[in-house]
């Protein structure tokens, strides 16, 4: 049972990923709400791999994304980025992250993007 981090500043799309995530056999390694939280939670519950909302307040998902894989080059981590955010998608994979999620999203979508960065 993959352990994952969301990561999200809002309380209801983290909310939302729980509810799909659990359903599927997902175990929740913790949910926070910005980047600053995410690195620390990262290092503390050493997750299999993260969702990473790209904008929040007190560090932003890219330069999280950039500071997890300091601690762990094999860190798996996907994006989950609004419509319209298609430059910063691009930097957080140049950074690092194998896959993004757009919200709103399909349960389907967030499975598959999942299954596929932690097959990598």
């Amino acid at each position: 049972m993959p352990k994952v981090l969301i990561v999200d500043d809002a309380a209801f799309m983290r909310m939302m990923l729980k509810d799909i995530l659990v359903k599927n056999g997902y175990e929740i390694a913790g949910e926070v709400s910005n980047g600053v939280e995410a690195v620390a939670a990262y290092r503390e519950s050493k997750p299999d791999i993260v969702t990473m909302d790209i904008t929040m307040p007190e560090m932003d998902g890219i330069t999280a994304v950039k500071e997890i894989k300091k601690i762990d080059p094999n860190a798996k981590i996907v994006m989950v980025s609004a419509m319209g955010q298609q430059a910063l998608v691009i930097e957080a994979i140049k950074a690092g992250a194998l896959d993004f999620i757009v919200k709103p999203f399909q349960p389907d979508r967030v499975l598959q993007a999942l299954e596929k960065a932690l097959s990598q």
